[in-house]
């Protein structure tokens, strides 16, 4: 019997250790596993979520993030089934993506950023000695939006403006590239900033507003020919140097760039930033399909190390400017940091923006 019970003892003991070691070893897993959260994502933010760094800090948090990248308006058309998020460009196509999919609100809206021009020196210096722009300094300025959208409406050239004739690449119709203003949200918020200013400063909310704005926001769209489906794709082929001298883009794109040529005061002398005198701030808005959808969008509105590197890929984090204003000190050369001057023009409900976008592109 001693000898049974010693077996007994034994083997419960050997049982006792393994349950242990195993125990153990879950403990250890579940430290160091990470949910996976899978999401479809504007483009201007596929550099943030591959950053090496970022990777880094939400797998601190407990989550590896897979993203596909697809035009804002573009998600409409998309089936997001298996998806935990959606993270369009601003709050329009996020309304529509929470309404078709019931996402409970407040929607998180982590970072923001504003449009912008970027033009080459040299059309910069000939719309400032035009009145279609105030330069400060050598890499910034602001454009006026009247006064640009004026000359659209009356089809004006670059050979009719003082000072183009020095310049041979000034040539043809005066216009700003954008995107594809019915599937890209850079192109329908340049829509949404015209709109407002040819509207006597109202936004654009009736379809009697709609059928006034047309013809101008048609002239701005169709001289353009071809329009690509992303602002990566026009900025690329600005800093390239190829295509038209003004291109009209997201903030956070240029500061990141001149992030990485590391911020140095003339290390882009032919790139000056046009601040418009009236323009849209992209929020960018996550559309919870899930709890974890939902449980991202708030780490990436409150964690100060993601806070951090948003502003690093140039975006403007929610609720505190002197966050973006200090860490983009080396950049001022070229950023309008606190926005002065600059008018926020409201954004049209979805339904008005795809008009406006539609009869734009004819």
């Amino acid at each position: 019997m001693r000898r049974i019970a010693g077996i007994v003892l034994a083997v419960l003991l050997i049982g006792g250790v393994v349950a242990a070691v195993v125990a153990g070893r879950q403990g250890d897993d579940k430290g160091t596993a990470t949910k996976t959260v899978r999401g479809v994502i504007g483009s201007e933010k596929s550099d943030f979520f591959a950053d090496p760094d970022v990777v880094k800090a939400l797998a601190a948090k407990g989550y590896t993030v897979q993203t596909e990248a697809s035009g804002s308006w573009a998600m409409e058309d998309l089936d997001l089934k298996g998806y935990d998020f959606a993270f369009p460009s601003s709050s329009a196509p996020a309304d529509t993506l929470a309404a078709k999919y019931h996402a409970r609100q407040p929607l998180p809206r982590p970072f923001y950023s504003p449009l912008v021009v970027v033009a080459h020196r040299s059309a910069a210096e000939v719309l400032a000695a035009n009145g279609l722009a105030v330069l400060d300094g050598k890499g910034k300025g602001t454009l006026k939006m009247a006064a640009y959208l004026d000359a659209a409406r009356h089809d004006r050239t670059w050979q009719q403006l003082k000072g183009a004739t020095a310049h041979g690449e000034l040539t043809g119709t005066l216009y700003i590239t954008s995107t594809d203003p019915e599937t890209s949200n850079s192109g329908a918020l340049y829509l949404a900033a015209a709109s407002y200013v040819a509207n006597g400063g109202r936004v654009v909310a009736s379809d009697a507003d709609v059928a006034a704005t047309a013809p101008l926001l048609r002239k701005l769209v169709s001289v353009q020919g071809a329009q690509q489906p992303s602002s990566d794709s026009v900025f690329r082929d600005f800093i390239s140097g190829a295509g038209n001298p003004l291109v009209c883009l997201y903030e956070s794109q240029v500061v990141s760039l001149l992030g990485d040529r590391g911020g140095q005061q003339g290390a882009d002398s032919d790139l000056v930033v046009l601040y418009p005198d009236t323009t849209v701030n992209s929020d960018h808005t996550i559309v919870p399909l899930d709890d974890a959808g939902r449980q991202l969008g708030e780490l990436l509105s409150t964690d100060p190390a993601l806070r951090r590197l948003a502003v690093r890929h140039g975006f403007r984090p929610q609720g505190d400017s002197a966050e973006f204003v200090k860490a983009t000190a080396g950049r001022a050369a070229y950023l309008n940091q606190t926005l002065t001057g600059v008018r926020q023009a409201p954004v049209p409900t979805s339904a008005v923006l795809h008009e406006m976008a539609r009869r734009a592109r004819g």
